[in-house]
C-alpha cells in the first residue's frame, strides 16, 4: 500500500500541467525506399581503427558485439587483417578507378632531347648541302676551276 501511494505522487508530479504546444507538420516523409543500398567505402583510418579494436577484444562475445555495432562482416576483418599482415598498406584505402598511370622511361627525356637535336641538325646539314650545290653551279656557271675536294683556286 505504502508503495502504490508512493507511485501514484510521483506520477502526479510527472505530469505536465502547461498548455499543449503547436507543431507544424511540414511534408510527410517520403514512402519509397531506395532499391539497393549503396555500396560503402570504408577508409583506411577506419579500417586501422577496426582492426585496433578486434585486436583489444579478450573477452568471449566482444567481437560478435563489434560487428553488430559497426554492422560489418567476419569476411571484412578477415580481408582486412590479410592486408595488413602483407603490409599492403595501400591495399587498405580505396584504389583509384580508371587506367594505371604509365611507368615513365628515365631515359626518355634524355632520348627527345637527342632526336629534337637530330632533327636540328639534319636540317642544318641540308640547309648546308643545298649551299653547296648552289656555289658549285655558280662556279660552273661562272667558270671558276675547282680543286677535286670542291674548293676554288
Amino acid at each position: 500500500m505504502k508503495n502504490e501511494t508512493k507511485f501514484q505522487t510521483e506520477s502526479k508530479s510527472m505530469v505536465d500541467t502547461s498548455p499543449p504546444k503547436v507543431v507544424s507538420i511540414s511534408k510527410p516523409p517520403d514512402p519509397e525506399v531506395p532499391e539497393k543500398k549503396p555500396r560503402r567505402r570504408f577508409t583506411t583510418a577506419y579500417k586501422l581503427r577496426i582492426l585496433k579494436a578486434y585486436d583489444s577484444c579478450t573477452e568471449s562475445g566482444e567481437i560478435g558485439a563489434l560487428l553488430r555495432r559497426e554492422g560489418l562482416y567476419h569476411s571484412n576483418i578477415n580481408t582486412w587483417l590479410r592486408q595488413r599482415d602483407e603490409g599492403v598498406l595501400h591495399g587498405l584505402s580505396p584504389k583509384k578507378r580508371g587506367r594505371k598511370a604509365r611507368e615513365v622511361n628515365p631515359l626518355a627525356k634524355e632520348v627527345a632531347r637527342l632526336e629534337r637535336e637530330n632533327k636540328k641538325l639534319s636540317k642544318k646539314l641540308k640547309r648546308a648541302e643545298t649551299i653547296i650545290e648552289v656555289q658549285k653551279k655558280i662556279s660552273e656557271i661562272l667558270e671558276i676551276p675547282q680543286n677535286n675536294n670542291g674548293e676554288t683556286s
